[in-house]
């Protein structure tokens, strides 16, 4: 289900700096998180909304009474549009605060689907810099609400289980977690729902080994960078990593359908995602670059219609 998404939504009011959290550079106990919980774990259920044929005065009290900025205009279960405290302020300067929410509700909304990782929530939170967004089944019903406030809290409460378990842990060596040294993740095309696996299980595994937190941080870039090209631009293939002593290598081998223009795909903002893409928050035509960047070596080989081979490696001291 592709999610719809408009570049100007006024279903809510801005918010004057995006969510403090980055999908890439949070500490790595934040990044398993944001990757391990979907939205349906953080949002919020108990939505509150009005119906398209009710009036904006009505529209006026409902926020009032709840101290809201906004409310989704539903049709039964289905979303149909959503009006905010901007569209309350015009219909009040125009004089038709009695008019229907249907002629004054913005029609296309920026919605999220239940099933994603909460990293999606804070891509578009940062991406469109709105306080909330509606959250859909895979049936397009309307099944809950998400906001930067309800993304921080549950990070906030689950981080101090985190550190809770890890204290316990330290106090019980023989509990220590296995350490890896191969790993390889089947990466399938379009699998936002499982999309950061595989940069997760990395870096957990560096983190058993008590890596350095700026080489894990390198490698977690490199790792994120290459799944997320897979689930977006392939049509599926593998990342497998390599702990080794003195260095680790992280592979990501496609199926298809290659790169024709290396040079280019190398190239910063380069990218050949739809705008459904990127209305997730990615094909910013960075990930090439950004893995290149962080990698000591790095090496990409692809055959249009046979697939691509990326390796990074970063050393170890």
């Amino acid at each position: 289900m592709n999610p719809a998404s408009v570049p100007g939504q006024s279903g809510d009011v801005r918010i004057t700096d995006d969510i403090p959290i980055s999908n890439v550079d949070s500490p790595s106990v934040v990044l398993e998180l944001i990757y391990e919980l979907k939205i349906k774990d953080v949002m919020n259920t108990a939505v509150i909304t009005i119906g398209k044929n009710d009036t904006m005065r009505r529209a006026q009290t409902m926020m009032r009474e709840n101290r809201i900025t906004g409310l989704p205009v539903t049709e039964g279960s289905d979303l149909v549009g959503i009006v905010s405290i901007e569209d309350l302020i015009r219909a009040l300067d125009e004089g038709c605060i009695d008019s229907k929410v249907e002629e004054r509700m913005t029609g296309k909304v920026t919605v999220l689907e239940d099933d994603m990782p909460l990293s999606f929530a804070i891509s578009y939170m940062n991406k469109y810099s709105f306080g909330r967004f509606p959250v859909l089944n895979k049936n397009r019903e309307l099944v809950g609400i998400i906001s930067s406030k309800d993304v921080i809290n549950t990070l906030l409460v689950k981080m101090n289980r985190e550190v809770l378990r890890l204290e316990k842990m330290n106090r019980n060596p023989a509990n220590t977690p296995e350490k890896p040294d191969e790993m390889n993740f089947t990466v399938n095309r379009h699998d936002f729902e499982h999309a950061g696996r595989a940069s997760t299980e990395i870096k957990k595994a560096l983190k058993a080994r008590n890596i350095d937190s700026a080489i894990i941080r390198r490698i977690a870039i490199a790792s994120y960078e290459l799944e997320i090209n897979l689930v977006v631009h392939s049509v599926g293939g593998v990342v497998a990593c390599s702990i080794q002593p003195d260095r680790v290598i992280i592979e990501a081998a496609d199926k298809g359908p290659g790169i024709p223009n290396l040079k280019l795909a190398l190239q910063e903002g380069w990218s050949t995602a739809d705008d459904w893409i990127r209305s997730l928050g990615f094909g910013a035509g960075m990930g090439l670059a950004n893995t290149k960047r962080v990698s000591d070596e790095f090496f990409i080989k692809s055959e249009v219609g046979t697939g691509t081979v990326v390796r990074s490696v970063v050393l170890l001291p």
